[in-house]
Parts: structure tokens; C-alpha cells; sequence
């Protein structure tokens, strides 16, 4: 059965925010969180929402303040520690040329989600983009999933999710699309592949063989 469509999560996945994620933690919980607290504590959470992962280091209901200084630190490093992930803009170009539809699924709000995309130059290559802000149950509910696939007008057998966090999988696996993890995830394989991944690529490009093009050699 040929791919209609591919979904991508964001962070982690075609841009690498991975330090500019664990910086605005640690900015954010600095002198809230115990001098131990660090990036080990950190990476197995990230992929879940922002306010979900505060309430989880701190024990605390009310992060609004945790929140804000995040997103301060966040917004104001972002363009100095974000890059995309090798041969995205490459494979996106091809997927397209293919008639395969592209989206983003992330637990991101709209505003950051453009700004890194748009910094990433990958942006245009986009047929939908439902972010945090768009959804009433953020993945690892298939909620954000099936809307992506009802405004593409695609089916899920014919969908793949690429993602880099147990969530994304699960998201797509509940949705009924097939979960496809990422080698360079910094949860490491054995995560993805316990919550569903169906499929580990190891470079970007490993996607043609997934959506049944020909790799070409260069």
C-alpha cells in the first residue's frame, strides 16, 4: 500500500531543540529544583506538554511562573540553538515531489512552532501543522493525530508518524497510523520501541524506503 501522507513531530525529531529545551528547564527550575536536578532528569519527559513536565519535576498544580520564565528563556535563545536535523529540507522536497502530504504534529504552541520552522527554512514544505494550541487532548492522546489526517484527507493505514518520544508513538499508534521512531532520539530506541514504534530510521533518508521511493546515491 503506497504512503499518502507523512506526520512528523517537531522538537527532537527534524529540528534538533534538544539544548535549548534542557536550558530553559534548568533556567526555569534553577533554585526551585534541588542542585542534582539536571538534563538526566529532564530528557525522558521532554516530547510531553510543557505544563505537564512542571507539575511533574515539582510536585506543584499552579507552574504558570515556571512556565513563564521558561518561555522567556526559551523564546529568547531560540534562534541561537536551533538547527534542523541533517537532510530534512532534502527528504521534505522529495516527499512532496511525490504527491505525499506532510504535516506536524507537536505538543508545541502554534507561534514557537512556526518560528522553528520558518528558522529551519521547512515551513513551506508543510500541508498542516496542529499544534498544542489546536487541541483539546495533546498527544499521547490520538486526538492531534486523527486531526491532522481528517484535514489532510487521508487514511491512517496510509500514514506514517515520525517522532523521537514514547508519545508520538502512542499518538500515532491509538490514531491507527504506523509510528516510525528516530535513531537519534535522546531516549534511545529501546523507549520508542517499547511504546510502539514500528519502524527505527537512522538517517532521515531511511523515510524513502518507508514510503516506498527509491533512495537515491550520491
Amino acid at each position: 500500500m503506497t504512503t499518502a501522507a507523512v506526520l512528523f513531530d517537531l522538537d527532537g525529531t527534524i529540528l534538533d531543540t534538544n539544548e535549548l529545551i534542557i536550558r530553559s528547564f534548568l533556567h526555569a527550575l534553577r533554585g526551585v529544583m534541588p542542585p542534582e536536578f539536571g538534563r538526566e532528569h529532564i530528557i525522558p519527559q521532554m516530547g510531553r506538554p510543557l505544563r505537564d513536565q512542571m507539575r511533574h519535576f515539582t510536585g506543584r498544580e499552579e507552574v504558570d511562573d515556571l512556565i513563564v520564565a521558561y518561555r522567556e528563556y526559551n523564546l529568547r535563545e531560540h534562534d541561537a540553538l536551533v538547527t534542523a536535523f541533517p537532510h530534512v529540507a532534502e527528504v521534505l522536497e522529495r516527499l512532496r515531489e511525490a504527491g505525499i502530504k506532510l504535516g506536524v504534529v507537536t505538543t508545541k504552541l502554534r507561534m514557537t512552532a512556526m518560528r522553528g520552522m520558518k528558522l529551519a527554512g521547512i515551513d513551506g514544505f508543510m500541508d498542516v501543522l496542529v499544534p498544542f494550541d489546536d487541541v483539546t487532548h495533546p498527544k499521547p492522546h490520538p486526538e492531534p493525530v486523527l486531526k491532522a489526517l481528517e484535514r489532510l484527507s487521508v487514511c491512517p493505514e496510509r500514514t506514517l508518524m515520525v517522532g523521537d518520544s514514547a508519545v508520538d508513538m502512542q499518538s500515532a499508534a491509538a490514531a491507527g497510523v504506523v509510528p516510525v521512531g528516530v535513531a537519534w532520539s535522546l531516549k534511545g530506541e529501546d523507549a520508542l520501541r517499547e511504546a510502539g514504534a514500528r519502524h527505527i530510521i537512522r538517517d532521515m533518508r531511511d523515510l524513502y524506503e518507508l514510503a516506498g521511493l527509491e533512495r537515491k546515491t550520491s
